[in-house]
């Protein structure tokens, strides 16, 4: 998958750290692969002692890697990053074909046009339902737990679209994307992110409700928004009004 630049990094550390995560990355390195010694690094990309202990610095905050000393010793994968960076969720997948990123990318378009489909569609029983389904997600505690709700937020959202072949289709997404999931962790100080995060659902809910075309329009524009972790773009799948 190709990879998307930040916009800016503020310092050199940041860069080569990045550099070596999408290694890793894109790699798929194992953990315990050898990514070589410090002089070794060093040397690969120009920098000083100094800029390399920063790197290593915040390759170790992001329990990326570890170094061991001594003959034999070196710098090595201590865990493999997340392929998918979304909002206030960082995720784990098996390895898989398609990527990741690509499968949650098609599950956003699809889920763009199913919810607009569900604003003009969607009766009584399918608001109870997506009701229902808000309360799990407000009373999730866990990452995982958390992303399950959304997930299956969204399925309710798509069988208010009555529109079965396009149903049909997001739920093999679904499955695929739950069948290589491996890890799911929050970021921190991720309590504000989720919040505003089930603050936008409750709109989407609410405007299909009483069939708010303006709120419903502000809704989907800022959820689409949310999803986008500005700080991490090459792992944050496109989305429809931000491809």
């Amino acid at each position: 998958m190709a990879r998307r630049e930040p916009a800016a990094r503020s310092s050199r550390a940041e860069v080569v750290a990045a550099d070596l995560e999408h290694e890793i990355m894109s790699g798929r390195l194992p953990v315990g692969a050898h990514l070589g010694r410090r002089a070794e690094l060093m040397d690969r990309f120009g920098i000083s002692p100094t800029v390399m202990n920063e790197t290593l610095r915040i390759l170790r905050d992001r329990d990326l890697v570890s170094v061991r000393p001594g003959p034999g010793g070196g710098i090595t994968v201590a865990n493999t990053p997340p392929q998918v960076r979304t909002g206030a969720l960082d995720l784990w997948f098996q390895p898989s074909n398609p990527h990741p990123l690509d499968l949650f990318e098609a599950r956003l378009y699809l889920e763009f046009g199913l919810t607009k489909a569900a604003f003009e569609r969607a009766g009584s029983e399918d608001i109870a339902a997506m009701r229902e389904a808000m309360m799990h997600m407000r009373a999730s505690r866990e990452a995982r737990e958390f992303f399950d709700a959304v997930l299956n937020f969204h399925a309710v959202v798509a069988a208010a679209a009555h529109i079965p072949v396009l149903e049909g289709m997001h739920q093999l997404i679904i499955t695929s994307i739950r069948a290589v999931l491996s890890r799911v962790t929050f970021v921190s100080d991720h309590e504000p992110i989720v919040a505003a995060s089930i603050a936008v659902h409750d709109d989407i809910v609410a405007a299909i409700a009483v069939h708010d075309h303006v709120s419903f329009v502000d809704a989907i524009n800022r959820h689409d928004r949310d999803l986008i972790r500005a700080d991490d773009p090459g792992r944050t799948p496109h989305t429809p009004q931000h491809p």
